[in-house]
């Protein structure tokens, strides 16, 4: 075990007995360690800007409650470090592992379902919005450039606003940051890991952002909505599932910003930024874009 990892593991009274080897595992911003049949994760530098860890240990707490996340053994909000239940035989996903396990798609669905329609409440709002403004606060004191043309979509961006804003969805609890890495497939159920940026919101940003994230074709927009609503979806949730799609690489554009400023060696941020707003851009401007817009607005 790496000597830092060791002296965080005697530090934790659930890990402090622990003397095998910690496996490295993913993580964008965090170091995530497995320990045994424990899963310990040190946040990154600079996510203190933007997270708060007590909201986050709420949340998992309550996803683990409902039967969506692993138990919670240990949650620090001061220090950001959390110690989950490892969950055997279970797959890290990734947009080729929805494309080739059978079902996978689905169970992303069923999982959804399940935290959604739970009694779970987390702590507090994903509030889109006020997340953009916030993160082109924080990016305002650094040196970091948004990408060429991001201002140019303000009235797009306005029209989406008011389209949402027309319709409200009631507001669930979400896990608001479902990249394929945050699913854990077993063959019979998905789990969800990572609540850093849970809280209430439209039920429709974690289906959207999922297509986004693993890439999804059609036909599996289709089989996850199908799964999620038990039979064709409602023109109005398709409508702000697409909304969401592109609004989610709107958001997400800031904070691949927040990252490259941060100096976050795990990826090409740059590059990252640049190509979230492309795509988002790309749907918004589509032609069919604003069959969407208006059925979120209007209904149907």
């Amino acid at each position: 075990m790496a000597d830092d990892i060791r002296a965080i593991a005697a530090g934790i009274p659930a890990l402090a007995g622990f003397q095998g080897r910690a496996e490295r595992l993913g993580g964008l911003t965090n170091r995530v360690y497995r320990l045994g049949d424990a899963i310990l994760r040190v946040p990154g530098e600079g996510t203190e800007e933007y997270i708060n860890r007590g909201h986050e240990a709420v949340a998992a707490a309550e996803a683990a409650r409902v039967g969506v996340g692993p138990a919670v053994i240990h949650a620090d909000p001061a220090s950001g470090l959390m110690v989950t239940r490892f969950i055997p035989s279970a797959a890290t996903m990734s947009p080729a592992a929805f494309r080739d396990r059978p079902g996978a798609v689905a169970r992303a669905g069923a999982v959804f379902r399940r935290i959604h329609a739970s009694d779970a409440v987390f702590p507090t709002r994903f509030d889109l919005f006020a997340m953009v403004d916030d993160y082109l606060r924080i990016l305002s004191t650094k040196d970091v450039t948004l990408p060429e043309g991001y201002t140019d979509l303000t009235p797009q961006i306005a029209a989406i606003r008011a389209a949402l804003a027309a319709r409200p969805a009631p507001l669930v609890a979400c896990h608001c940051d479902p990249l394929c890495e945050n699913f854990l497939d077993t063959g019979d159920r998905m789990w969800l890991v990572d609540w850093e940026y849970s809280g209430m919101n439209d039920p429709m940003w974690d289906l959207g952002d999922l297509s986004v994230e693993a890439g999804f074709d059609a036909a599996q927009d289709a089989a996850l909505l199908t799964a999620y609503f038990g039979g064709p979806p409602p023109a109005a949730d398709l409508g702000r599932m697409v909304i969401y799609k592109a609004m989610c690489d709107y958001l997400w554009t800031l904070w691949g910003l927040i990252q490259l400023a941060n100096a976050n060696p795990a990826e090409d941020f740059r590059a990252y930024a640049d190509g979230r707003f492309a795509r988002c851009k790309a749907l918004i401007l589509h032609p069919g874009f604003a069959g969407h817009l208006r059925a979120a607005q209007t209904g149907s």
